[in-house]
């Protein structure tokens, strides 16, 4: 199923609305979206007034400033708030991996190192997903290409409203179907094709193995919400299924 938002300059804007949860409620549309970095939006297009009527009241980038100060950030306006918040400390550059570099672990520790460093600021990330949530006002968070970074930050949200883990798995792989204008889009502006054929795949394979390796780690998403981020699982959860599910 293609859960993709039609844009021109963007290839990974997704509503994360009408997915399952395993006790039979739906996250409800329209409130919550993942995307690829919303620095490629340019006021006066089309593209524009198609993302300011989706209503969102908060931004939330999750790239390295370096990344904002090069590629641009999303064009300012009364009705959002934009927050960068860079929640990976350690960069790594996928176009400059090797051909045999496997995808699997590669990527999974990567989310590994993220998860344990980007603590202070998946936390407040979480905090205003949980403000927007309480105020039924839209909110978007996306990173370069919309799959790692965002990948994880969706996956604990999911997980926080009780998705099932297939779910989750399901909601990463969707990036495969704009895996193709990704690494077009980069080959474009970089002159030359990404040599890794990890580039822009988000095979289910990745998510499972970092959400295994996440849960003997930290004993799943509430635990790793109470002890690593300092929140309060139990009311955070209440909040977004409260607000986000019907």
């Amino acid at each position: 199923m293609d859960r993709h938002i039609a844009f021109d300059a963007l290839h990974n804007f997704r509503d994360l609305g009408g997915y399952p949860t395993l006790d039979g409620l739906r996250v409800r549309p329209g409130l919550l979206y993942r995307a690829d970095s919303l620095g490629k939006l340019r006021t006066g297009t089309a593209d524009w007034s198609r993302f300011l009527s989706l209503g969102v009241g908060t931004v939330i980038d999750l790239r390295h400033p370096w990344e904002v100060e090069k590629r641009g950030r999303v064009p300012a306006d009364a009705s959002f708030t934009y927050l960068n918040l860079s929640i990976e400390h350690r960069p790594y550059h996928q176009a400059t991996l090797g051909t045999d570099i496997e995808p699997d672990p590669y990527l999974a520790e990567r989310y590994l190192e993220v998860a344990e460093d980007g603590v202070e600021e998946i936390r407040r990330a979480l905090e205003l997903v949980a403000k927007s949530a309480e105020a039924e006002v839209p909110l978007v968070f996306h990173c370069a290409s919309g799959k790692d970074r965002t990948g994880q930050l969706a996956a604990l949200i999911l997980g926080l409203l009780g998705v099932s883990e297939e779910t989750i798995v399901e909601d990463f792989s969707l990036t495969e179907l704009a895996t193709e204008a990704i690494v077009a889009t980069w080959a474009t502006r970089e002159g030359r094709t990404p040599p890794w054929p990890g580039f822009g795949r988000a095979p289910g394979a990745v998510m499972r193995r970092y959400l295994k390796s996440f849960e003997e780690r930290y004993g799943g998403v509430e635990a790793y919400v109470g002890e690593a981020l300092s929140l309060d699982a139990e009311d955070l959860s209440a909040t977004l299924r409260a607000h986000l599910l019907e």
